[in-house]
């Protein structure tokens, strides 16, 4: 591969990162060349984008960015790294990785996963694949907090209702008792 090939593929994936603001590093060492495109065709099925690339160009890719990506490319690119770009919801590669885990069964770990970037934060290692896989994407936490603010308001509105039958039942016997 000469520069200027090397050089169209660093810029490539820096546009790539600028246009994913979360992306997952994985360790797809020992795939096979079919579970390798059976990968890839379930992240496109799920809206994501699996690429392979080599550690070096992912390296100089990161250091193009705005930010600090050295534990990012310190810790996670030894080795075979494949990235899982998404656009829209951060948890999605998450679950990807453990949904294709599953059906390879025999608590698979393939792909492994290395490290993610999530709008800037780092998670490097295995042991947080987990908790990136139950965070709320921000439509689900805007949702969440449109309910509780309408929460409150709504149990007012349903007891000024309720309470108007009783209300005007109320006024009336005591109209009632007067003219008696």
């Amino acid at each position: 591969m000469t520069r200027d090939e090397k050089k169209v593929i660093i810029d490539g994936l820096t546009e790539k990162f600028r246009e994913n603001p979360f992306f997952y590093i994985t360790n797809a060492a020992g795939f096979s060349v079919a579970e390798v495109n059976a990968f890839r065709r379930t992240c496109f099925e799920k809206g994501v984008e699996y690429r392979v690339y080599k550690n070096t160009l992912i390296k100089k890719a990161l250091e193009n960015l705005d930010g600090d990506f050295s534990t990012l490319s310190d810790e996670a690119l030894k080795g075979f790294s494949g990235i899982i770009f998404s656009k829209e919801t951060s948890n999605l590669p998450a679950k990807v990785l453990l949904d294709f885990r599953k059906k390879l069964g025999k608590k698979e770990t393939r792909p492994g996963f290395k490290g993610a970037s999530i709008e800037a934060d780092i998670f490097v290692g295995e042991e947080n694949l987990e908790m990136l896989s139950k965070l709320k994407s921000k439509p689900e936490l805007l949702g969440d907090l449109i309910g509780l603010l309408q929460s409150p308001a709504m149990n007012l509105i349903s007891a000024l209702q309720s309470g108007q039958s009783n209300i005007s039942g109320v006024l009336k016997a005591l109209e009632s008792r007067d003219e008696q």
